[in-house]
């Protein structure tokens, strides 16, 4: 697919230079580096300003909230990489921040349009959610984030050891942890999860989840499972959420997903059938749309249903099926 690296978290080729995450002296003098900086996340919220959040609020390393230590999840500072000017970028999580008399009951829900402001921070630079402004990021901002995120998110879910259980430390600058007991070596982990175009003539196949706003619908999407191929996944998971089966299936494009930490690969896929038996556990209702009616949703004129949530990518592969761009 020609446009598949256009996709949000689609990657903007940053200097990640793991070469130096085990190298101390390299790693302080990156700390050190006049012009280091860190992105700071609460509760998995990113710190952003502007005037519509399109931009990230670096920290400088000096800033005491970065100088106090831990303030979450992470024991220190994870090393992202160099930005193209060699300005060496960290990430660090102040989860254990409570802002007191701030708005916090949807923080973590579907939808959270809240705002938090730090006291120690410029008025302006607030935690938001990233789903709320990814689209408004720029491809390294985006690599930037989403890597940040599914890092941090990563040590939060991973603070033992899964060999024997003992408590284990963060090393290689954040992208690695280490267990003093019995030495096991783990690493951040990525989850693969397929999500399908599947088409029949002039139409695709759409689903929603249990519990997802009114009217939104998307295209189905699973875990792929250990030992199962791509292509074999596609098929499963159709065939388990809606009863529809799948015959030829190519690859699409890609997207890095931290919400916690997915790469999601589209496919798309033929469908052999149009007759639709939803597993109610898996999913709670599911159709076909032809063009037409995909072409109003996504202008906004569908009287039932919403278009694919912005910035994701089944968004991205419906809009390049409507526009016959998938090539």
């Amino acid at each position: 697919m020609k446009r598949a690296e256009q996709v949000t978290f689609g990657g903007s080729a940053l200097n990640r230079a793991a070469e130096i995450r085990g190298d101390e002296a390299a790693l302080a003098a990156a700390m050190a580096h006049p012009d280091a900086a860190c992105l700071l996340l609460w509760r998995g919220k990113v710190l952003m300003h502007g005037e519509h959040f399109e931009r990230l609020s670096w920290i400088m390393m000096a800033h005491p909230l970065i100088k106090a230590g831990p303030g979450g999840d992470v024991a220190f500072p994870i090393f992202l990489g160099f930005e193209d000017d060699g300005a060496p970028c960290f990430a660090l999580d102040i989860s254990k921040w409570e802002p007191a008399g701030q708005d916090l009951s949807s923080v973590g829900a579907f939808v959270d349009r809240s705002e938090q402001q730090h006291p120690d921070i410029a008025r302006g630079h607030v935690f938001v959610e990233l789903r709320r402004i990814m689209t408004r990021l720029s491809p390294r901002d985006a690599e930037l984030l989403a890597t940040a995120k599914a890092v941090i998110s990563w040590h939060k879910t991973h603070k033992f050891c899964a060999c024997c259980g003992a408590k284990s430390e963060m090393v290689q600058a954040g992208w690695q942890r280490s267990c003093p007991e019995c030495g096991g070596q783990h690493f951040p982990r990525t989850d693969p999860v397929v999500i399908m175009l599947i088409t029949h003539g002039n139409s695709v196949l759409m689903g929603r989840s249990p519990g997802w706003p009114e009217g939104m619908y998307s295209l189905l999407a699973g875990f792929v499972e250990p030992g199962e191929t791509l292509e074999a996944a596609v098929r499963r998971e159709v065939m388990e959420e809606a009863g529809v089966p799948v015959g030829q299936v190519s690859y699409l494009a890609s997207q890095p997903w931290p919400f916690p930490a997915s790469l999601m690969f589209g496919c798309a896929g033929e469908a052999l059938s149009r007759d639709i038996t939803i597993d109610p556990v898996e999913i709670e209702h599911a159709m076909w749309m032809t063009k037409e009616e995909m072409l109003q949703a996504f202008a906004g004129e569908h009287p039932t249903v919403l278009p694919a949530r912005k910035g994701a990518i089944a968004h991205f592969l419906l809009e390049n099926w409507l526009a016959d761009t998938l090539d």
